[in-house]
């Protein structure tokens, strides 16, 4: 996460405490939490909170307004974007806000701020200068997805957005490959079907997924297969927000001779994957040293090995 802007200049206060400016009390940063299909899945804190707001910061201004219109709330305060491309910039001043002792109220267009959204650079600096913070919890395509997708949720990691540059990506899909927890990630509908398939390649076609679109809106649609069946399925596209889950790692067979693990990095290159992202993941899910397997696959007489 970058450092949180707006947070220099002065010491930080104790949370809950006084941190206001003029002597008087600094406001409350509420984090609210907005549905991610349904408005009747709502807190019920939640129209409240809005009606009385005196502050809020929307990632999306209209949806917000949609949003208290199907809750039945009329806004009486102020309501300012933060959105991505403003969060950086608007931080200071909502922080200047809070120090005065006005209250804000933060929301994004679904789910938590701050989790995959906006939110991070404000609730940081306003921890950071001891202002408090409190949370208006509610519902979250992470856990919804975790737990529909059938898969293990004992344990799991949330990744957010895979990186939209293919070198980065697939040095992430490789580092992750051993992963034992369930994995979550967001995705764009647009790029869904070659995630799977680079996840197929970096982590092996057999692995078990779940494909979650449109959670709790009237389209909702849960794909469940392995990794090479959901690719195929959704290769021609699909539409609406979409949540992947994926099954952790299984645990480690014993390794196998250096021949199979050669193999199994060709079969990684001929899915898609480069051959170092291909050695890295296959040399995790083994127990093989990277530099060994590396050596045993330039030496191999496959073409592919010099790729």
């Amino acid at each position: 996460m970058p450092d949180p802007p707006g947070t220099s200049g002065g010491p930080a206060g104790t949370s809950g405490g006084p941190a206001g400016t003029s002597g008087r009390p600094a406001g409350t940063l509420t984090v609210a939490a907005a549905p991610i299909g349904q408005p009747a899945d709502a807190s019920g804190r939640l129209a409240p909170a809005l009606a009385a707001a005196g502050l809020i910061a929307a990632e999306d201004t209209r949806r917000l307004r949609r949003l208290a219109a199907a809750l039945g709330v009329r806004l009486s305060g102020r309501v300012v974007s933060y959105y991505d491309d403003v969060e950086t910039r608007r931080t200071p001043a909502l922080l200047a806000e809070l120090r005065s002792g006005q209250d804000v109220l933060l929301i994004t267009d679904a789910g938590m701020p701050g989790v995959s959204d906006p939110g991070y650079r404000l609730i940081a600096a306003a921890a950071e200068a001891g202002i408090r913070v409190t949370v208006l919890p509610g519902p979250s395509a992470v856990t919804t997805a975790l737990v529909v997708s059938g898969l293990p949720s004992d344990r799991f990691a949330f990744e957010g957005f895979p990186p939209r540059r293919a070198g980065e990506r697939g040095r992430r899909f490789a580092e992750l490959a051993a992963e034992r927890r369930t994995l979550v990630f967001f995705e764009s509908p647009r790029r869904t079907g070659a995630t799977l398939g680079e996840l197929a390649a970096a982590f092996g076609a057999d692995r078990r997924a779940a494909v979650c679109r449109e959670l709790t809106k009237t389209h909702e649609e849960v794909l469940r297969g392995t990794l090479g069946e959901l690719a195929e399925r959704t290769r021609d596209g699909v539409l609406g927000e979409i949540t992947l889950v994926v099954a952790g790692a299984p645990q480690s067979p014993e390794p196998g001779t250096t021949a199979d693990a050669v193999a199994e990095v060709m079969s990684r290159v001929r899915g898609g994957l480069s051959r170092k992202d291909a050695i890295a993941a296959v040399a995790a899910d083994l127990g093989l040293r990277r530099r060994e397997l590396y050596a045993a696959v330039v030496g191999h007489p496959d073409p592919l090995a010099g790729d």
